[in-house]
């Protein structure tokens, strides 16, 4: 067999991973195996900033369920990659970071003042699954297969290698080097795990007299969410998500409990008798599983399934730890639970649980119903948003109060349909997650709602966006300022003349930037403008910025503020 380069090796390795694109901006050390990636079928997207081009494969994979592979240059442009390595680490976003370095002679290790010399496997470590540097050019294809290992087993997760840029024109003979598929060396499907655990699952969600369902994001990468209601459904139980699962349920089911819902879900997963948590770690938005969101696990039985046996357990004692995939657990349950109990129609105490929703909704309405001195209530363009976007678009939040609008007033319908940085709240992930979202589906709209603080991280992913042809729709909420922070402010008792640091230029058109850039971008300072400007937005077939003027003092108090306080405190 004829030569080939390593970096042509490379490429081949991405393609038996079945990688279709990657993300980052292009070095002069990247071109020898940039180049031979379009006749692999390998697309490369041309980022503005390493962190963002992160971001928008984080965004890619949540959509595709592919690994995303992003490419950093040496010193400082493998730095900027480690920000966005942090929110998919967070995140649990497969991620495969593919560094170069200048010469080993002079950067392996650091002779003292080597150009570009830093040491980003070490620095990378901490936030990788797996962090390596190629010392021998014929291990390229086994370091890949652990990169690709680590990152898709278990929880899923970044990892990074660091190429020395004169390994990559070299030539070397393939026979040294096999490439194999992931099915030979990977472990590509879990299973539904233990027989002996599913049977005592079933047996406890059989007996069960209020069992409640929660679901994370395994359920999602596990394209289980048809089986994790239709399990929810057979039994007549409660059911909820995290906020990073959100959509797994749709959040207009009779029986969902939204995370907003603090009280009646508070109460309805405390009185269950058995709770079936499905790809989630119980972290802090969700109670961290204990009493008061949750029930006293010396009463109430848990069942828990997770790919990770690190998570199963971690913190909540289990009844039942089931190590599985959940798409295949749940499947499973669904043929063991029907031979052991007849369907069911109602969930007790569901009237209960609504009169407290009620109360929870009556509370949202008045925030809904504030009128503006001057802009628009963000509430009520979150609203207008959701009733015009279909129930399948792609939603992503970015930044602080507007978050808690986002989440109040934006249900989620489908699966697969919400992003939010929810581990870190990491600011200016919004417009990358969504450009990055609308690649993997290019047929879906997509929709960003941020603040003017928030965009300003990655705004210029908007010309990415453009570029690529990935049309996506900005809501920017402009109140000159970081919203959350005045919140913050006066939620500690001091007066206006008193928050410093938290104004931002007010001459700003978010708009006009955007139509520099060459999108398409309009201001909209009432409401009842905002149906017909978003679809303008839409049919421009660009990617589209709309500055919504919000009023300062409506945005500085949003709904679900001291609901987010207090889970913090839990």
């Amino acid at each position: 067999m004829s030569e080939i380069t390593v970096g042509e090796l490379l490429i081949q390795c991405l393609k038996a991973e079945d990688v279709q694109m990657m993300f980052g901006i292009i070095d002069g050390s990247h071109i020898p195996f940039v180049a031979h990636a379009p006749r692999y079928g390998i697309r490369h997207i041309n980022c503005r900033h390493e962190e963002g081009a992160v971001h928008l494969a984080e965004g890619y994979t949540r959509l595709s369920g592919r690994p995303a592979v992003v490419i950093g240059s040496p010193g400082p442009g493998g730095a900027n990659l480690l920000a966005g390595l942090t929110s998919a680490h967070a995140e649990g976003h497969p991620v495969i970071a593919l560094v170069t370095m200048r010469r080993r002679a002079t950067n392996d290790p650091d002779r003292g003042g080597a150009w570009q010399a830093t040491d980003l496997e070490a620095m990378a470590r901490p936030i990788t699954k797996f962090a390596a540097t190629l010392r021998v050019p014929e291990r390229l294809p086994e370091l890949l297969r652990a990169a690709f290992r680590a990152a898709l087993t278990g929880r899923p997760g970044p990892a990074l290698l660091v190429l020395p840029d004169e390994f990559l024109p070299l030539k070397l003979d393939p026979a040294k080097a096999p490439v194999y598929p992931a099915a030979q060396y990977r472990q590509t499907q879990l299973g539904a795990g233990d027989p002996a655990k599913l049977a005592q699952a079933a047996d406890l969600l059989a007996g069960a007299q209020r069992p409640f369902l929660h679901a994370g994001k395994g359920v999602l990468w596990s394209n289980a969410s048809a089986d994790f209601v239709a399990l929810g459904d057979y039994l007549a139980a409660g059911l909820s998500s995290s906020l990073g699962a959100r959509g797994v349920v749709p959040e207009d089911h009779p029986r969902y409990f939204h995370l907003f819902d603090l009280q009646a879900t508070a109460l309805a997963r405390n009185e269950a008798d058995v709770v079936l948590v499905a790809g989630a770690r119980l972290g802090e938005y969700d109670g961290w599983g204990r009493p008061p969101a949750w029930g006293d696990p010396a009463r109430q039985k848990t069942i828990h399934i997770d790919a990770d046996p690190l998570s199963i357990g971690l913190n909540r004692p289990v009844d039942v730890g089931l190590v599985a995939d959940a798409g295949a657990a749940l499947r499973a349950l669904l043929k063991e639970v029907p031979a052991r109990t007849a369907p069911r129609t109602e969930m007790p105490g569901l009237e209960r649980y609504r009169a407290l929703s009620a109360k929870t909704l009556e509370g949202a309405m008045a925030h809904l119903q504030r009128e503006p001195a001057r802009g628009v209530n963000p509430g009520q363009m979150v609203l207008v948003a959701r009733q015009f976007f279909p129930p399948e678009a792609i939603t992503v939040l970015d930044g602080g109060n507007t978050v808690l609008w986002g989440v109040a007033y934006f249900p989620i319908l489908r699966p697969n349909s919400f992003l939010y940085s929810v581990k870190l709240g990491f600011l200016g992930t919004g417009l990358p997650f969504a450009i990055g979202a609308k690649l993997a589906a290019p047929e879906r709209p997509a929709c960003v709602i941020t603040g003017d603080g928030a965009l300003g991280f990655n705004l210029m992913e908007l010309e990415t966006a453009l570029r690529e042809k990935a049309p996506v729709v900005v809501l920017v909420v402009v109140d000159d300022g970081w919203g959350m922070e005045h919140t913050a402010y006066a939620a500690q008792g001091f007066p206006a003349e008193q928050h410093v640091g938290v104004d931002l230029a007010p001459q700003v058109r978010y708009d006009l930037l955007a139509q520099n850039l060459g999108c398409f971008g309009e201001k909209v300072d009432v409401i009842d403008d905002l149906p017909a400007a978003l679809q303008r937005a839409l049919a421009s077939g660009r990617p589209a910025v709309l500055h919504v003027t919000a009023d300062p003092a409506i945005n500085a108090d949003p709904v679900g503020y001291k609901e987010f306080r207090y889970v913090r405190t839990l």
